[in-house]
């Protein structure tokens, strides 16, 4: 089991220069796809565009079964995977912060400097508030680690929690995606589109 590139076919500085193309093309494709626009990207919120909720789907069901796959084909040990540990408070109260932030400026962190890369100043704003959230969290930790570490599940994995095997719950989810894309393209048909 290794990484997929192993150790010793390339260097340390060249593993830096593979980041920065593949984040690079990562900022293109999101460009491409239009999700340097605020609009595109509260539409999952506002009913009119679905396009986000889509490619957040696809990516979860590739990442999903692509790592099932590698782990059946002995490439990858998934025991060996790292999973933060679940604090059910502080994901409920970060997940709240980050979906108001969504909403309230148009971008998710990602979103948010791909749009600053091609200059869009309500960007801009939006990810100086995402790093001063950040400074302010870090300084006033000792403040908020209470509610950081209250309620801690250890290593949860929803399968397990479910009592089902990873497999089938790959497949649920998948079905739950495919029937999601059914449901918003219908919706989407009937609804006034939105120009960018």
């Amino acid at each position: 089991m290794g990484p997929l590139i192993p150790q010793g076919i390339i260097g340390e500085g060249w593993s830096y220069v593979i980041a920065f193309i593949t984040g690079a093309f990562f900022g293109m494709i999101l460009e491409s796809s239009g999700f340097s626009s605020s609009r595109k990207i509260v539409g999952l919120f506002y009913g009119y565009d679905f396009t986000v909720l889509r490619v957040f789907f696809t990516a979860t069901v590739t990442a999903m079964i692509g790592l099932l796959y590698f782990n059946y084909m002995g490439w990858i040990d998934l025991s060996m995977v790292y999973f933060p540990p679940m604090y059910l408070w502080a994901a409920i109260s970060g997940g709240l912060i980050m979906g108001l932030g969504f909403i309230m400026g148009g971008f998710c962190p990602g979103t948010g400097l791909c749009a600053v890369g091609i200059g869009k100043l309500d960007a801009v704003a939006n990810v100086v508030g995402l790093y001063l959230g950040i400074f302010l969290f870090s300084e006033g930790y000792a403040f908020f680690e209470k509610l950081y570490l209250s309620n801690a599940l250890g290593d949860l994995r929803v399968n397990e929690v479910l009592g089902i095997s990873s497999g089938l719950f790959a497949f649920l989810f998948a079905s739950i995606a495919l029937t999601a894309f059914i449901i918003t393209a219908w919706i989407q048909k009937r609804v006034k589109p939105v120009d960018y």
